[in-house]
């Protein structure tokens, strides 16, 4: 599913952001990537998602080489990926049903799939009641469960989420994250880049911990904080 082999990213203005990666993350799989500001999770998502290109090495996603991959093919590319993060990122001019309707018409899904899978995935996330409420009149968590519903609307194979309960409190956090480990249990890939110790130390599922721009921990069913070393990564 994602495959990074040898992958360093050097920015424009000389900033060292990752260093010989190679990770390997399968269909299916539920993974956290953690670590402090400035330690390279946020490249490693842009990575994935091509809105980044890697300095040397090879990335690859859903069968895509994206190291190779022209510019033209990069919004094919993303049909295939759903994507959550912090802001929300919601179209404020339109309601709840038209912001998610809106990821299907940008892939040119047919009017009555549209009008058949906007409601089942609102069903979905809890928010079949705020079909017609605009993004002003919702909670913080109802707005992330919109952008999650806008995530899953397109069936995607990989869904990333960039802190995505970095703006919400702890009973809403939950309740995000419980989503996404029943979408991951239906079969869709799950990437988390988080800052939640409690989250990760709960769930426990893989945990890629990254400090100044290298891998220095992969761990099954991991923990925030490396127990044999008592190595905390974020304090």
């Amino acid at each position: 599913m994602i495959n990074f082999e040898n992958v360093t990213k050097i920015y424009q203005n000389g900033t060292l952001a990752l260093t010989n990666i190679n990770l390997k993350i399968n269909k299916g799989d539920f993974t956290f990537f953690i670590g402090q500001s400035g330690s390279g999770k946020s490249t490693l998502i842009k990575l994935i998602l091509r809105e980044e290109e890697a300095t040397e090495g090879i990335v690859s996603v859903n069968g895509f080489n994206v190291s190779t991959m022209l510019r033209k093919e990069i919004p094919f590319f993303r049909r295939s990926i759903g994507v959550v993060f912090q802001d929300f990122r919601l179209l404020p001019g339109k309601t709840v049903y038209e912001n998610v309707a809106f990821a299907m018409q940008v892939v040119e899904a047919l009017p009555k799939e549209i009008r058949r899978r906007v409601p089942t995935v609102l069903g979905l996330v809890g928010l079949s009641n705020k079909a017609k409420a605009y993004p002003n009149q919702l909670s913080g968590g109802e707005q992330q469960r919109v952008a999650l519903a806008r995530a899953l609307v397109n069936n995607p194979v990989l869904l990333v989420a960039d802190e995505p309960t970095g703006n919400l409190d702890p009973e809403t956090s939950w309740g995000i994250m419980n989503l996404l480990a029943e979408v991951n249990q239906m079969g869709t890939t799950v990437v988390v880049a988080t800052h939640e110790k409690n989250i990760v130390d709960t769930m426990k599922k893989r945990v890629i911990a990254l400090s100044k721009g290298e891998i220095i921990r992969d761990q099954e069913k991991g923990q925030y904080e490396d127990e044999d070393t008592n190595h905390q990564i974020y304090n």
